[in-house]
């Protein structure tokens, strides 16, 4: 059971802390209610530009790593389709350096033209080697249009391309910073070696002055139901073909329902005694690499069974072989034993998070904004209650071909 404290102050900002006297360390994880989803569509990939700014100095702190590192810490940060996240993580009795720095950078960030045009570049430099220059880069900036027609989903969080990036102005990015980067669009979390009364007083004297402001409103369609199954191919300068099966997922609104399809995935893909490999990689040996993965969005999401074929096998053999695989689960194939094995196998790794400072103050800061702090210690208890009636229930309502995007990612032909 994971103990926790939590207020709000004044001007909005979520406050949750958890005691954790067996370490010397303590995490300052600062949750900014703004993901990709929340972009204007004229001006995609703010988000993820906007997580490298924060790194650019702020008023009272133009240097932030050296300040961290002077303090004996580190620090990193990710953007998600729904977040954006920083983390720190320093020994307990220099938290307040974290939490000075991490306030002058909500409240007071230095951002001017040079600053962004070093950042943009940077971003525009990372575009082109993750996504355009990189063998099979480019799949999700296909997978996600073919798969959402509607919800911003639609968009990989460093954009759909590097033209909005090339074309942010200082003016674009001082109104998206002081939109979402207020105390009542974030949640602040301390895990670790400190009393809570001495953490609520400490954040209190570093957040408390910040102006309130409005939270801001961020209108997300609902992406409509599929109807037909959808198709795209595309020819690369790539090795081996790939085929991806895009199935529509529920989102971790639904927290059982993602945890049950999470399961499936886990007994599809988990390892090399996952039916996947055993089955596509070893047995029949059609694919050189087979595996399943989900992504971890608040809304609607995609399962993903993804095969990289062997130069001698065909399309074909590949469909018929998941087919197969797909058949075996849809009529029942899976037993008790299997699904105890792939439980354990998740609650100790749940549990092994668990001993992370770190890891609980994300934990404890995502579990409140999907509305339920305490969801970080019902996690066992929801994945224990999932029977192989919830797993087959839930695989006959993914796997429909009407449910099924699929993306042939094929090699050009050796002339």
């Amino acid at each position: 059971m994971i103990k926790y404290h939590k207020k709000q102050l004044s001007n909005g900002l979520t406050v949750i802390i958890n005691e954790d006297f067996s370490t010397p360390m303590a995490s300052v994880n600062i949750l900014y209610n703004v993901g990709s989803k929340h972009e204007n569509p004229d001006k995609i990939g703010f988000a993820h530009l906007f997580e490298h700014l924060m790194f650019e100095g702020s008023k009272n702190v133009p240097s932030f790593d050296e300040a961290l590192q002077m303090a004996g810490g580190e620090n990193n940060a990710f953007t998600t389709q729904d977040i954006t996240n920083y983390y720190c993580t320093l020994p307990a009795q220099n938290i307040e350096t974290a939490l000075w720095i991490e306030s002058d950078r909500m409240f007071a960030l230095d951002i001017n033209e040079e600053k962004l045009n070093v950042q943009k570049n940077v971003v525009i430099e990372e575009f082109k080697q993750r996504y355009l220059n990189k063998p099979y880069g480019d799949v999700w900036l296909l997978i996600h249009p073919l798969v959402y027609k509607v919800h911003p989903y639609q968009w990989d969080t460093i954009g759909k391309d590097i033209s909005h990036i090339e074309r942010a102005t200082l003016q674009d990015v001082q109104s998206f910073y002081q939109k979402f980067y207020t105390p009542s669009n974030a949640i602040l979390c301390i895990s670790g070696n400190i009393k809570a009364e001495d953490g609520f007083k400490l954040v209190e004297k570093w957040y408390g002055d910040i102006p309130s402001m409005e939270k801001p409103m961020t209108i997300i369609p609902n992406e409509p139901e599929q109807t037909e199954k959808r198709i795209l191919e595309v020819k690369r300068n790539v090795p081996n073909d790939v085929v991806y099966y895009c199935y529509r997922m529920c989102g971790k609104k639904d927290l059982k329902k993602f945890y049950t399809t999470a399961l499936l995935q886990d007994i599809l893909s988990y390892g090399e005694s996952s039916r996947l490999y055993q089955s596509l990689v070893k047995d029949k040996k059609i694919c050189l690499s087979a595996s399943a993965i989900i992504t971890d969005t608040i809304d609607d999401g995609i399962f993903v069974i993804k095969g990289k074929l062997a130069l001698d096998k065909s399309i074909k053999d590949f469909e018929k072989a998941i087919n197969e695989e797909i058949d075996k689960i849809l009529n029942g194939d899976i037993n008790e034993k299997e699904l105890q094995r792939i439980k354990n196998t998740v609650e100790t790794s749940n549990t092994i998070q668990e001993m992370i400072v770190s890891a609980k103050s994300f934990s404890l800061s995502y579990y409140t904004l999907l509305g339920d702090t305490d969801l970080i210690n019902k996690e066992k208890e929801i994945i224990d209650s999932i029977t192989l009636n919830d797993l087959q229930n839930v695989a006959k309502e993914l796997f429909t071909e009407k449910n099924c995007s699929v993306l042939y990612y094929l090699r050009n032909e050796v002339k």
